[in-house]
């Protein structure tokens, strides 16, 4: 209930800024502005904790340190007094990644989409300081619970707004976000069986909410990702240290993560991804030489196509008895060329676990229906593969389908169970896949076809005789009402007579036709 009150009062505030400009822009302003809120009550707290003011004390027990000049309530107490304040709020987000990026390897900046002078928030520095002013206040309102330990009411809260935000977005919250009940199938099953993961990665990371949710399922002792779009980037390392993850514990880093990987030395136990879907890349035939990632296969990823090149990276960083899962396109299970060689490889390494179809228009970037594939290194040679077709279990929504938590259970538990279901899922064999070209399309091994059924046609006839004897009856009962007003019956009478209106008997040759006419 905590959490759901937080939530609604945190997304009321982005009226006041939904009239200036659209939720791509917004959503950095409010994120930063709780993010800052957050960290200077943080700060506040450990202080108290710690008994004494002490920057060493205080960046020794959370990794950061803010001086009280720049606390958020030292703002506050000028917007109150209707001081200017965006001079003063510049400076002490500055200062704040100056201070959380003494103890972090890549540098953060995570406040520079936040332009405070954008003559979208007013065109006077007056009316630009009213509007933030305003934010602030309403934000200062909203309870951090920073006192509650056990449940983490604020991460949840903040990741509630990125969901919202995705939403709001269109199109481009897909770049973002992945929805949570697909985070969670994925996340749940890399960490089954498993107390701990010491190492879990997402070489497309976005807000981090796929690596976040593999928290929510067992303890990660370290988190590795990178991101290509600046804001996203920034908005991911947010993330996480609102969840509560210590600096020292993650490190996501950005760039192109085909063409600039920053993780080649590692090796996950977990490795989890929603990749752009057929992206562009340069599928450079040095890779094919050179990268190590590339060159135990014959072909690249076609330049139209980056899939298998973003598959194949993730195999190369996975530990030998790690799992992979990651979300794609239909297409990689069937298209051919250069995508079948790489397939085929994989399968012949054994690497593919399972494939999961979801329903289609799950996403806030696309309607198209997309899979999971699961992949491990340490499979036994005779295992065969499971397929699941989960397409046709959904809610339907009022812009995207929902999968329930029941569908996501049902997924989860088919594949850690490894069972047949009829027209749900299938273990495959290798030969089985072998005979089909390595083509995985689903339909080939989960037949979903409901056969029509029997017909009965001692049923039918005795229906029909039944529907016969029922109208002879209306019938009768009708020509009597014909009778006694002396009209013609609307239907053929058997024996063509019906009786006038002066009670005569009456024969017509053209029976009901000429009555019609």
């Amino acid at each position: 209930m905590a959490e759901q009150v937080m939530e609604s009062k945190l997304w009321s505030i982005t009226d006041i800024l939904r009239g200036h400009m659209d939720a791509n822009e917004y959503k950095s302003y409010m994120l930063s502005f709780i993010f800052y809120k957050y960290l200077s009550e943080n700060v506040e707290k450990t202080v108290q904790e710690v008994g004494q003011d002490e920057e060493k004390l205080v960046r020794e027990k959370i990794g950061y340190y803010i001086p009280k000049e720049y606390y958020f309530k030292s703002i506050i107490d000028k917007v109150n007094n209707d001081e200017y304040i965006l001079d003063l709020l510049h400076t002490s987000l500055k200062a704040i990644e100056e201070s959380i990026n003494k103890d972090i390897k890549d540098p953060l900046n995570i406040f520079e989409d936040l332009d405070l002078e954008t003559t979208k928030l007013g065109k006077t520095k007056e009316a630009r300081n009213t509007i933030i002013g305003k934010v602030l206040l309403k934000l200062d309102e909203v309870d951090f619970r920073l006192e509650d330990t056990e449940t983490d009411v604020l991460g949840d809260a903040y990741e509630y707004l990125i969901g919202m935000f995705a939403a709001t977005a269109g199109k481009k919250g897909g770049e973002f976000y992945t929805p949570q009940t697909v985070s969670t199938i994925l996340a749940r099953i890399v960490s089954h069986g498993k107390e701990t993961i010491k190492k879990a990665y997402d070489p497309t990371c976005g807000s981090g909410s796929l690596l976040l949710r593999i928290s929510k399922e067992t303890n990660v002792e370290e988190y590795r990702g990178q991101e290509l779009n600046t804001t996203t980037y920034n908005l991911a390392r947010m993330n996480l240290m609102l969840h509560n993850v210590p600096t020292t514990k993650f490190d996501i880093r950005q760039g192109n993560t085909l063409e600039e990987p920053q993780f080649l030395d590692e090796r996950f136990d977990a490795i989890v991804s929603n990749p752009p879907y057929s992206a562009h890349w340069s599928s450079s035939k040095e890779y094919l030489k050179e990268d190590p990632r590339f060159n135990e296969y014959d072909k690249l990823a076609p330049k139209s196509k980056a899939d298998y090149a973003f598959i194949q990276h993730m195999l190369y960083l996975l530990a030998d008895d790690g799992i992979m899962t990651a979300v794609l396109p239909h297409g990689v299970l069937f298209r051919g060329s250069g995508e079948a060689s790489i397939r085929k490889h994989i399968i012949e390494k054994n690497y593919l676990d399972a494939v999961i179809g979801l329903p289609a228009n799950l996403f806030y970037g696309t309607g198209i229906p997309t899979m999971i594939y699961v992949m491990k290194k340490n499979r036994s040679l005779d295992e065969p593969v499971l397929f699941i077709d989960a397409s046709e279990e959904f809610e339907k929504g009022k812009k995207q389908n929902i999968l329930t938590d029941e569908h996501v259970d049902k997924i989860v538990d088919t594949y850690v169970n490894r069972e047949e279901i009829e027209r749900y899922s299938y273990l495959a064999s290798m030969d089985e896949i072998i005979e089909n070209d390595f083509n995985l399309n689903i339909p080939r091994y989960v037949d979903t076809f409901i056969p029509e059924p029997e017909i009965d046609l001692d049923e039918v006839h005795d229906e029909i005789c039944r529907i016969d004897a029922e109208m002879e009856k209306i019938d009768k009962e009708l020509l009597k009402y014909c009778n006694e007003l002396g009209i013609k019956p609307p239907f053929p009478v058997k024996d063509d007579s019906y009786m006038t209106s002066t009670g005569e008997e009456s024969k017509d040759d053209d029976g009901l036709d000429q009555w019609i006419n």
